[in-house]
């Protein structure tokens, strides 16, 4: 039966109980978002002892589904002050999953600076302490867990940028490779985690390799119809050649890819940083580089890759394009390798690349580091866990960054820093990044590949329905490019849950619980104080017109705001 586990980690004990009756049907961001909704003041300090970090797979975890192993980690966030949940890849879900955890929510603070890491082995789950591994980075903090705990244990951390606290820190789950590369990067929830004294969890599912379904054949009969169209469909082999790096060519020439602080839609060292270049760069290398690698057991897609140097030895595995956008173009860096170590900074301190791109680039338009200076880039973002003014700063994100430089021109929602798509460009994701609980995001519903991304019309519909649907996806744990095939099979979702779970659900299963997972998140936020101010893109988007279309956001936010009460309503 499926269990939450509560860690308290002021007292250090630990509880285990069947998953409430309330919580039944629920998993990976419904879980975790209702669980915050119930237990977490809104009006609480997200650093303080007051504030959960919650850590579940979804619905769908540890099945042979392709693509079905997300971990969802959510949390009150200290980067947007309103209800958070950030999903990642890697092995760490599906043996929670496995192992029957539904849930693991970490409550209070440890005293006196302790740190501990939580290991779940099967029957046994124990705090230990581990004061000896602060101020390690992500990488040798793993390579020595694993050492000490083995090599088939997935393991969930965070960085030296979680454990000072700072508002853009991620939580890092390891991939196929036992490498901490896959991030629940938004939102600053390694902070929390880092303020609960936990540096880091360890699970081990030896001798737990198969999940119970209540109709197997079923299961597996849909499952395998899925996976053969997977295989088939031409945007999933696209992904398996390029990784999401292909998407670098299409968004730059919607004239939407962000430049030199999203003040320029289009880049001219785009051809030297896109898809194709990064695959040449890949194979070209050889030795350790892949162009292709699955960030989680059972993946078909293989979206990710391993970058390596010049000698073919791992720089940092993946480089994606979220990445190539913000600390590249934005910061109108064209040169990959520096990218790529970039990235490897940012993974090793656990920070979100997301987050430091913009911030970099709002630091760069103040003029303390000169747009394109790679080197100077990578200084300041080795400063992070070294604690200094600037690395505080970077740390904290693109907002508190402007504000202290006095920059205006902040391309953020809510207190979080917009993804890689100018939303005057991509007009569906500017209505997402407005209106979605998890402040701007692309995850929360992206609309790239979506008709007439330059209008105004019909883009408030786009984006609430894929919102809606992602909200669905997320609390099965499900990748979001599963919906290049599922988008047209939402009723084959509905029948692989029902496979696993042994009920009949309804037919609009989907959108029933992706609109009651929003209204969860759009109320924790009503309580945090949040109102339609807050459902606004930067005013300057409306009114600075992006080269090279000459475009602004010109949504009607009157229009957005009914679309947003009409959610909240509807039950």
């Amino acid at each position: 039966m499926a269990k939450l586990i509560r860690v308290n980690m002021k007292t250090q004990e630990i509880t285990e109980r069947p998953l409430p009756e309330s919580y039944i049907g629920l998993g990976g961001r419904g879980l975790t978002s209702k669980i915050i909704f119930d237990e977490v003041s809104p009006d609480c300090d997200p650093l303080g002892p007051l504030n959960k970090l919650i850590m579940a797979p979804g619905i769908l975890g540890g099945t042979s589904l392709s693509s079905s192993g997300r971990l969802s980690v959510g949390a009150k966030s200290p980067l947007t002050g309103g209800i958070k949940e950030s999903n990642a890849g890697g092995n760490a879900a599906a043996k929670l999953a496995r192992l029957d955890i539904a849930a693991i929510i970490v409550e209070q603070s440890a005293d006196n600076g302790n740190i501990f890491v939580l290991v779940i082995a099967n029957e046994e789950i124990k705090l230990v302490q581990a004061n000896d591994l602060k101020g390690l980075g992500n990488y040798e903090l793993v390579k020595k867990l694993r050492g000490q705990y083995g090599d088939k244990t997935g393991i969930i951390s965070i960085g030296t940028a979680g454990e000072l606290g700072l508002a853009a820190a991620g939580v890092a789950v390891t991939d196929m490779d036992g490498e901490p590369s896959r991030f629940s990067g938004r939102g600053g929830l390694g902070a929390v985690m880092g303020s609960k004294g936990l540096k880091a969890v360890i699970i081990n599912d030896e001798g737990r390799s198969k999940l119970p379904l209540e109709d197997e054949e079923k299961f597996t009969k849909l499952a395998r119809e899925i996976h053969n169209e997977l295989k088939e469909n031409a945007t999933i082999q696209g992904y398996g050649k390029y990784g999401t790096a292909g998407l670098l060519d299409l968004v730059n020439e919607l004239g939407a890819l962000p430049t030199k602080n999203f003040s320029q839609g289009r880049f001219d060292g785009a051809a030297k940083i896109n898809g194709e270049a990064l695959y040449q760069t890949i194979t070209q290398r050889g030795g350790k580089g892949k162009p292709t690698h699955a960030c989680m057991p059972g993946c078909l897609i293989k979206c990710s890759n391993v970058y390596p140097d010049e000698n073919g030895e791992v720089v940092v595995a993946p480089v994606e394009y979220e990445t190539i956008g913000l600390l590249g173009s934005n910061c109108e860096i064209d040169d990959l390798d520096a990218i790529a170590r970039l990235n490897y900074l940012c993974n090793d301190q656990g920070i979100d690349t997301i987050e430091i791109g913009a911030a970099l680039g709002v630091a760069m338009e103040a003029g303390v580091i000169p747009f394109g200076d790679a080197e100077k880039a990578e200084k300041a973002v080795a400063e992070i866990s070294q604690g200094t003014v600037l690395g505080r700063l970077l740390g904290n994100g693109a907002v508190l960054t402007g504000r202290i430089l006095g920059i205006s021109r902040v391309p953020a929602v809510k207190g979080q820093a917009m993804p890689s798509y100018d939303p005057r460009g991509v007009k569906g994701n500017g209505v997402t990044y407005a209106t979605s609980p998890m402040g701007a995001d692309h995850t929360a519903g992206n609309n790239v590949r979506g008709k007439n991304q330059h209008l105004a019309e019909g883009q408030i519909e786009n984006s609430f329905n894929a919102q809606v649907l992602m909200a669905a996806y997320d609390s099965l744990g499900l990748c979001i490019f599963l919906g290049a095939v599922l988008n047209q099979k939402l009723d084959y979702v509905r029948q692989l849950v029902a496979a696993k779970i042994g009920s009949e659900l309804p037919g609009d299963y989907m959108t029933r619980l992706g609109k009651s997972v929003l209204q969860v998140e759009l109320g924790f936020n009503a309580k945090a104080g949040f109102t339609s101010a807050q459902d606004r893109l930067p005013s300057y988007m409306s009114s600075e017109r992006l080269s090279p279309n000459n475009l602004v956001f010109d949504v009607p936010y009157e229009e957005i705001d009914l679309r947003l009460d009409n959610l909240r309503r509807d039950s």
